[in-house]
């Protein structure tokens, strides 16, 4: 089957999911909901940061992010309907990059529209102590929030191929980006610039330290993404449906 068929059949699946759409309305409810109440913060603080504050709502957020990505592929597990998909395209790589590719459109749009309202809600109730805040380091903020969840759902998905559960995904990265990034960050200093959830983060900040800037911190988040993408790759291929 030809590469445009097989994008719009599995295009065609994460539409008919109806978890697709709860898990993107959360994406845009949770994240704009937690960048609104934090926009009325205290803003006393001399670290306080106008930008992260207004698109920190981004980091409950990514969990559903992180869901679509799995949810979407763990719905080939259930009841084996990965055995008919891959029936109907014999090259799994094929199979998995318009996988991928369903899986990363939906998610940016939706992640670049969620961080644009969460940075004016915030800057609603932030007032003038946003004002300091460039054009450009704001399109910064937004596209690079956007890119930074695309990645993570495609890094969840990448472990669910790997670990063909869905569950099994959810059990690893919730409770590492919720819990233990922050703990080893505490304990372990720099070491943590090149965590996947960590270095992507630097770009939602105005400000920065470390040795990974916002373009770069992205660029470690894709490498980790990558880096999972082909260990579920090399599932798929290595294991029969």
């Amino acid at each position: 089957m030809e590469a445009v068929p097989v994008l719009r059949s599995e295009w065609l699946k994460i539409r008919t999911l109806r978890s697709s759409y709860g898990t993107l309305a959360a994406l845009l409810a949770v994240t704009v909901a937690f960048s609104a109440i934090a926009g009325v913060s205290d803003t006393s603080d001399p670290e306080f940061d106008p930008l992260f504050t207004a698109l920190s709502g981004a980091m409950p957020g990514q969990i559903a992010a992180v869901a679509f990505g799995a949810m979407a592929v763990s719905a080939e597990y259930h009841g084996h309907a990965i055995r008919v998909s891959l029936a109907a395209v014999p090259r799994r790589g094929r199979w998995f990059a318009a996988k991928l590719t369903a899986i990363a459109v939906p998610v940016l749009g939706t992640a670049l529209v969620t961080a644009l309202a969460a940075l004016f809600a915030a800057r609603a109730g932030l007032g003038s102590v946003a004002d300091g805040l460039t054009a450009a380091e704001q399109i910064r903020g937004v596209v690079g929030c956007g890119v930074y969840l695309t990645l993570m759902a495609l890094f969840a998905a990448g472990l669910t191929a790997l670990f063909r559960s869905g569950v099994a995904t959810l059990s690893v990265m919730i409770p590492f980006i919720l819990v233990v990034s922050f703990v080893v960050g505490d304990v372990a200093g720099g070491v943590t610039d090149f965590l996947p959830d960590r270095a992507g983060q630097v770009v939602l900040h105005e400000t920065y330290d470390g040795s990974a800037g916002p373009w770069t911190g992205l660029a470690v988040t894709a490498l980790w993404t990558a880096a999972a993408v082909a260990a579920g790759a090399w599932r798929l291929r290595s294991r029969d449906a």
